[in-house]
């Protein structure tokens, strides 16, 4: 049976495609380009545009999981126009795929879709666990709130389904350890408002193994995706610098001077969510990279 992967040529999607082929497993994956469609024994890409609802429906021959990936990054400034376009590319995409298998003979049993933990609302006290029910006030929490619900609209269909916030994740190439690194690299590093805000990150080798396990193990439910021991924004950039050997000379940036420059997206770095992993280790989930500076030592060395 095959695995489909929507976003599998994102960052995390990689990663997890990579996972998955070295546990023995064929991987579906769906894309919108033409010129990335690949056709091997254990990885085969489809077409879909799901702008105007089309999907090769061939992509779910043999398919018991579908992994959800695909969505516009957070990562640009938040205009009107993109706050729409980061909503709709989650629930959209997710309701092409259930209308399509509701009216398509399939085999699919576990619908696991990507979510974040900017689904809880930003704390410096909190330790926030998958039974914590209030959603965030921001558009954060917004964006989680109905992007998990379309993923539980599968139930209907009598699918399993999991949801896993994904914290901050750290790679070498993308992600938000390489926009952490641009400033120190440059000598101009400093934490970001007052520094203490938590910071509940993880490994993309660690988040693409908790993906992997969730699909292998057909866990339902939320799970959380973060490394056992989250860290402030100034305990992060410091043991970043450090690892780099570069000195951090500048004060603080003030948080009033972020949301100046990024606007309501200041949200990402600026808001404050300690978050456990005790639900997924408690399942036999065991993680490589537990401390923070071992997973720079891996990306960074």
């Amino acid at each position: 049976m095959s695995i489909l992967i929507t976003g599998a040529t994102g960052l995390v999607g990689q990663a997890l495609t990579k996972k998955l082929q070295s546990q023995g497993e064929s991987i579906h994956y769906l894309t919108t380009s033409a010129n990335k469609i690949e056709d091997h024994k254990n990885y085969k890409g489809f077409l879909w545009n799901p702008n105007k609802f089309e999907i090769d429906t061939k992509c779910f021959e043999g398919v018991t999981c579908i992994v959800h990936l695909a969505g516009a990054s957070i990562a640009e400034r938040w205009t009107d126009e993109y706050k729409t376009k980061i909503i709709e590319s989650r629930i959209n995409t997710a309701q092409l795929l259930f209308d399509t298998l509701n009216e398509t003979e399939n085999n699919v049993e576990h619908f696991v879709s990507a979510s974040a933990i900017g689904a809880y609302p930003s704390s410096k006290t909190i330790n926030y666990s998958e039974s914590f029910e209030t959603y965030n006030p921001s558009f954060l929490g917004e964006v989680v709130e109905v992007w998990e619900a379309a993923a539980d609209k599968f139930k209907e269909l009598e699918i399993k389904v999991s949801k896993v916030r994904i914290g901050v994740v750290l790679a070498k190439d993308g992600g938000a350890l390489e926009k952490l690194l641009q400033p120190i690299k440059m000598y101009v590093g400093a934490p970001l408002g007052d520094g203490k805000q938590w910071q509940s990150w993880i490994h993309i080798e660690d988040l693409a193994a908790v993906f992997t396990f969730v699909v292998l193990n057909q866990l339902e439910g939320v799970y959380n995706a973060v490394a056992p021991f989250p860290v402030t924004n100034e305990a992060m950039t410091k043991e970043a610098a450090s690892i780099l050997k570069k000195p951090l000379f500048l004060p603080n940036v003030p948080a009033f001077m972020l949301k100046i420059i990024l606007g309501e997206m200041a949200a990402i770095v600026l808001e404050s969510q300690k978050v456990s992993s005790k639900k997924i280790e408690q399942q036999g989930f065991d993680f490589r990279f537990k401390e923070l500076d071992v997973a720079l030592q891996d990306l960074l060395a």
